[in-house]
């Protein structure tokens, strides 16, 4: 029996019936039919399946769609605008932040958050800031550089 749901996402309102037990990550992928968000572990380890439920990094494995009632959740696709990258995607490009990219997408988000709070973060604190997002592909510095950038360009911007 479904519950009925209503969740901004990416600034748009979607309206849906869910089980209680559908998790937020299967929401927005097989409902919403937004892939970004990958689902990496399922156990809120790796933090691959992050995105920001009224501007907060969360690991949308660990809240069920019905948690995220009338909240405004926004995803990798939801963070460029009118065909723009964020600064955020944008460093992570530049500097590249990714190899296989299946952790991009909650590194992403989390630095988003990271850099919403703490603007100017030294490299420990945006190491300290990434840890509860795993990559098996790189050694980190080159998306400690991408963050490291992006704060950089958000500086000049201001």
């Amino acid at each position: 029996m479904g519950v009925p749901v209503r969740i901004h996402v990416n600034g748009a309102l979607h309206q849906h019936d869910v089980e209680p037990r559908v998790l937020l990550v299967e929401y927005l992928r097989d409902v919403c039919g937004l892939t970004g968000t990958h689902v990496g572990c399922e156990s809120s380890l790796c933090g691959a399946c992050t995105v920001l439920i009224d501007g907060q990094a969360v690991k949308s494995c660990t809240i069920f769609a019905v948690q995220a009632e009338g909240r405004a959740v926004t995803t990798i696709e939801g963070l460029a605008q009118e065909g723009r990258l964020h600064p955020v995607q944008e460093a992570f490009w530049e500097r590249h932040a990714l190899q296989c990219g299946y952790c991009t997408p909650g590194m992403i988000m989390t630095a988003v958050q990271l850099l919403k709070d703490h603007p100017q973060p030294t490299r420990a604190e945006i190491a300290h800031g990434l840890k509860g997002n795993l990559c098996r592909c790189t050694g980190y510095t080159h998306i400690i550089d991408a963050v490291e950038h992006a704060a950089g360009s958000r500086q000049g911007a201001a």
